[in-house]
């Protein structure tokens, strides 16, 4: 069978329209990879705060207020999707104002810290909304079986993505640097090259991705937002019938937020605790992203075929790995070893998690379900980076104690995971959908 195969695909759907989707994961990452890990955020407390004792924590409480805004607003975003069949309309909104923010992150001059996190807030509120709504698209393209392998295309994809803003972002700052000139000069151009890629990308999304949801005349009736909010109380209301999505979120809550430190602090760790040059974390960066992409392609396939549980908790171990070893190395050698073992889980787990969170959303409320499932990744993406940031600023600036201690995040997630039963939560899924798509006999 190739690996690229049409049986993976609801009937309608074609592999353009896929790649289209896919291209989406494509043009987002080079945000994550370039502002968030390995550039902005090292220029963030190193350039902008400078290195005062209180820059990791301020770099953490900007991307926690706009995790909390995201939190309280994207599962009513995503129940007005739904109702007015608007997923698409949606997010070619936030995505150009992800773009424009990010592009106005190059105003951002040292010592300018109340403006680039007000900038950062922005920006990641509005890459988060098209985080959120491209992934809704999924249980539409992808057959009932096959959600974790074409879950994995796209994320594998999307590092790649990643490595290609990051590569271009890397060789201007080694040509900058071979010249003399300062961090405050390239990394504004590395922050509109990545809103270039991500802009210009996204377009490919926007020509080939269809919107095949109906609108809800209810939902044109009663007014958009109105709607929304009475559906997603409904929703809440009847939380039991969706009590394996919801074990699903709270496991969600505590191992996303272990990934979130990893991806909002790598570059500050390696720097600051092991010693990486600036051109050196983004070459560690740039090979993480390659093992990502591998382990999300490759965990796609194993996901289908083992069942979305024990795909999923092979990458939360994985993760613990990696928090000690992280924890206890002392030479770049080591710390490499560390940085691999997490590209390979990063891609594996969040692929994982996005499709199997597509197997317990009813197909009339896939963007209302993926809102939800945005709320817990959100609030664990205050929880992680946030804890990290107070443990450091707590303990003298002890990183290794912060990055040790989000190893039981990890752990608390396994331990929840093993409450969900996926044959069950996708039983619930279908009965709400009205039988729609096809039962998925695994567990």
């Amino acid at each position: 069978m190739p690996l690229f195969s049409q049986s993976a695909l609801n009937p309608g759907v074609r592999k353009r329209e896929v790649f289209g989707w896919a291209m989406y994961d494509f043009a987002n990452s080079g945000y994550t990879t370039v502002v968030i890990t390995a550039v902005f955020a090292a220029y963030f407390v190193g350039g902008i705060a400078q290195k005062a004792a209180w820059a990791t924590f301020a770099w953490t409480l900007a991307l926690s207020v706009s995790y909390f805004i995201v939190m309280v607003t994207m599962p009513t975003i995503g129940a007005y999707a739904d109702l007015r069949a608007a997923k698409k309309r949606v997010l070619a909104i936030v995505t150009a104002g992800c773009v424009v923010s990010t592009a106005a992150l190059a105003l951002a001059q040292p010592g300018a810290v109340g403006m680039a996190m007000l900038l950062i807030i922005v920006s990641n509120v509005f890459y988060s909304y098209g985080e959120s709504l491209t992934a809704a698209f999924l249980p539409e393209l992808a057959d009932a079986d096959s959600l974790g392998k074409v879950s994995g295309w796209g994320w594998s994809f999307g590092y790649f993505g990643g490595m290609l803003a990051l590569g271009i972002c890397l060789a201007y700052v080694l040509w900058a640097q071979a010249r003399g000139i300062p961090a405050a000069q390239f990394v504004p151009i590395t922050m509109l090259i990545t809103a270039a890629i991500y802009g210009s990308a996204s377009l490919v999304t926007f020509k080939l991705l269809r919107e095949r949801a109906q609108p809800n005349p209810s939902a044109l009736r009663q007014g958009g937002f109105a709607a929304s909010l009475q559906q997603l109380k409904r929703t809440f209301a009847d939380a039991q019938r969706y009590r394996d999505f919801m074990w699903l979120l709270a496991c969600a809550v505590a191992y996303q937020g272990g990934v979130a430190v990893a991806v909002t602090l790598a570059a500050i760790y390696a720097e600051s605790v092991i010693g990486f040059q600036p051109q050196e974390t983004m070459v560690l960066i740039f090979v993480l992203n390659l093992a990502a992409a591998g382990g999300a392609f490759a965990w796609g396939y194993l996901q289908d075929r083992i069942g979305h549980k024990p795909a999923l908790a092979s990458t939360l171990v994985g993760w613990i790995v990696v928090c000690i070893i992280a924890a206890l190395s002392t030479t770049k050698g080591q710390f490499w070893w560390a940085a691999a073992i997490a590209g390979l889980c990063m891609g594996s787990s969040q692929s994982a998690g996005r499709a199997m969170a597509g197997m317990f959303a009813p197909p009339r409320q896939l963007a209302e379900f993926y809102g939800v499932w945005t709320f817990a990744i959100r609030l664990a993406s205050i929880i992680g980076p946030l804890t990290y940031g107070a443990i450091t600023w707590a303990t003298g600036g002890n990183q290794r104690m912060a990055i040790l201690s989000t190893a039981a995040l990890f752990v608390i997630g396994l331990v929840l995971l093993m409450k969900v039963d996926v044959a069950r939560g996708r039983q619930a899924a279908l009965a709400a959908g009205e039988g729609t798509a096809r039962p998925l006999p695994i567990e």
